[in-house]
């Protein structure tokens, strides 16, 4: 790989590294490899297989929950059952099985997904993403186990299903509930702070006088484009019928054309392009790097790469709180872009090669404060 040297040769991509048998990492080797992690009680082998084994078990025993309960109280529930109630009651039945299937499903999807994560992801090996995995898997547990008791609670004993009511304090008892439960397992798995890494060991690389170099990168998350695309055909189908006339119902087809700006969001939360130069960094969205922000070097105190899952952030997408300097563009879980702001505050972007982009903005940002 070569940097862009605007108006010269192209640069190596080893050129200007910090001295003999260095990585672009510095003092330490690779930053991207490196977890920042104190290696937590589910940071190392040891812990993940632990938090795999308890997660297994849990999750099995909720899924068992699910099944056992309804099956117990079956002679006890009329059949179909009341799944639905809005502000004047309960207005919306299912069969036996097919009311108490959705908690289970969900359940088990996010089970499966939270398991795969663990074994196989990034979300262990950092503080974060250790509070937000432990405080999912019991939130979430705890939600789809207060769901299904609530609907048997409220169609407990009754002869008919529109004689079902939900008690008031229910819905706002379960997600108490879970957010109360999630809150503390993720307290309580957290594990041991990271531990920091500092500018000296960020990576680093120095330019001859005058020499100028650009580097661009991206990250994709294909999972996510191929959805954008599905939503993207779905909706423009929906569009044609509904000017069509089709003899569906207007209805149908005008419910299904939020479809396409949902579309435009994945695609531009599916494709994140980076540009480091001498102006600064430029994080641009979509495959037409278009909308896109700047950090100009002057406000970047320094930069690293670091591996970062997207449960410590909230999710995918763009994130970040008001008010806490802290912004994320995260595209996909693995290396990402670590700028910290002259100013405080940090920008987290999903990049490939970001020890390079890390090292590049270094060299900007010693140059901008020298000068």
């Amino acid at each position: 790989m070569t940097f862009r040297n605007p108006g010269g040769s192209d640069v190596p991509a080893d050129a200007g590294r910090t001295g003999p048998g260095r990585t672009a990492a510095g003092r330490t080797g690779s930053a991207a490899g490196r977890t920042g992690s104190a290696a937590g009680p589910t940071g190392s082998g040891g812990g993940r297989r632990t938090a795999v084994t308890v997660a297994a078990v849990w999750g099995a025993l909720v899924s068992a929950a699910l099944v056992a309960a309804p099956l117990a109280l079956r002679d006890r529930l009329p059949d179909p059952l009341a799944t639905h109630w809005g502000s004047n009651g309960v207005d919306g039945s299912m069969s036996f099985a097919a009311g108490l299937a959705p908690s289970l499903v969900l359940w088990g999807v996010a089970w499966v997904f939270l398991l795969v994560s663990a074994a196989h992801g990034e979300v262990l090996n950092r503080r974060g993403g250790r509070a937000g995995w432990w405080g999912f898997l019991v939130g979430g547990s705890v939600f789809a186990l207060g769901v299904s008791g609530s609907i048997l609670l409220a169609n407990l004993d009754v002869a008919d299903w529109r004689q079902a009511a939900m008690p008031g304090w229910a819905v706002p008892a379960v997600l108490g509930a879970a957010i109360a439960a999630g809150v503390l397992a993720g307290y309580l798995g957290r594990g041991e702070p990271d531990r920091p890494i500092e500018p000296e060991d960020a990576p680093a690389m120095r330019l001859r006088p005058g020499q100028r170099a650009v580097w661009a990168g991206r990250a994709t998350n294909p999972w996510l484009s191929r959805l954008s695309a599905l939503l993207l055909v779905a909706g423009v189908v929906s569009g044609v019928f509904l000017v069509l006339g089709a003899p569906v119902g207007g209805a149908v087809w005008a419910a299904l054309l939020p479809l396409l700006p949902l579309a435009v969001i994945l695609s531009l939360i599916s494709d994140v392009r980076v540009r480091v130069g001498p102006d600064g960094l430029r994080v641009g969205f979509g495959p037409l790097s278009w909308p896109a922000f700047r950090v100009p070097t002057g406000k970047i105190a320094w930069a690293t790469a670091e591996r970062r899952s997207p449960v410590e952030v909230g999710g995918w997408g763009l994130r970040g709180l008001p008010g806490t300097g802290r912004l994320a563009v995260m595209v996909r879980g693995g290396e990402c872009l670590v700028v910290r702001r002259a100013g405080g505050g940090e920008l987290v972007v999903s990049v490939d090669d970001a020890e390079r982009a890390a090292a590049l903005l270094n060299a900007y940002a010693a140059e901008e404060a020298a000068a």
